[in-house]
Parts: C-alpha cells; sequence; structure tokens
C-alpha cells in the first residue's frame, strides 16, 4: 500500500540527514574565531547606517521584496505541471492556465502601482 511512496520517504530521509550531518560537521571542524566585523550584519555590501528605530534594525522595504520574491516564485512554479500534463488537459486546461497567468499578472500589476518594486 504505501510501497509507491518508499522512494520519497527515502529522499527526504536522505535529505534530512544530509542537513543534520552538515550542520554538525560545520560545527566542530568550522573556525571559531569571532570579532565585530564577523558578528555585525551584511547589507548589500553597503555599511549598515544605524536607525532611530534601534540598533541592528534592518528597513522593511527588505522583508517586502523578499516577501514579493517568494510569492511570485512559487506561483511560477505552478506553471510546471501545466507543462508536463499541457496535451491531456486540451482546451480545459488552456483556458485555466490563461486564467491562472492573468492572475498572476493582475497581481504583478498592483505591486507595481503601489511601488512595491520601487527600491527609492
Amino acid at each position: 500500500m504505501l510501497g509507491p511512496y518508499l522512494p520519497i520517504v527515502v529522499l527526504f530521509a536522505l535529505a534530512f540527514g544530509f542537513a543534520v550531518f552538515s550542520v554538525v560537521i560545520a560545527s566542530i571542524t568550522g573556525p571559531k574565531r569571532y570579532n565585530k566585523a564577523k558578528m555585525a550584519f551584511y547589507e548589500c555590501g553597503i555599511e549598515p547606517a544605524p536607525m532611530s528605530s534601534g540598533p541592528n534594525r534592518f528597513p522593511v522595504k527588505y522583508f517586502l521584496t523578499a516577501m514579493l520574491f517568494i510569492v511570485f516564485d512559487i506561483e511560477i512554479i505552478f506553471l510546471y505541471p501545466y507543462a508536463v500534463a499541457s496535451r491531456e488537459l486540451s482546451l480545459f486546461g488552456l483556458v485555466e492556465i490563461f486564467l491562472f497567468i492573468a492572475t498572476v499578472f493582475v497581481a504583478y500589476a498592483y505591486v507595481w502601482r503601489r511601488g512595491g518594486l520601487n527600491w527609492d
């Protein structure tokens, strides 16, 4: 009954094992010399400027840009199953994918009009 899922379970186990192994080995073999420059924040090669909101604060624009990237990246990943099964879906699949692309475009236009893509 669970036979078809065995390769997926093995893949997840290998990925988890590799992640744990990498973290453990890096902490054991890595250098342990911490200094002020190593512990400082790094903002795209620019020296971080102190802000009035308190020390060690990043502007919200960094987080918004990251979230926009993640949202649009995940939406575009949903196009892959359509590309794989496009012949079997026929006209229904074509209409659905056009609706999906239109939805992504509307979201992109909304973010663009609201200035979410401006760095100024």
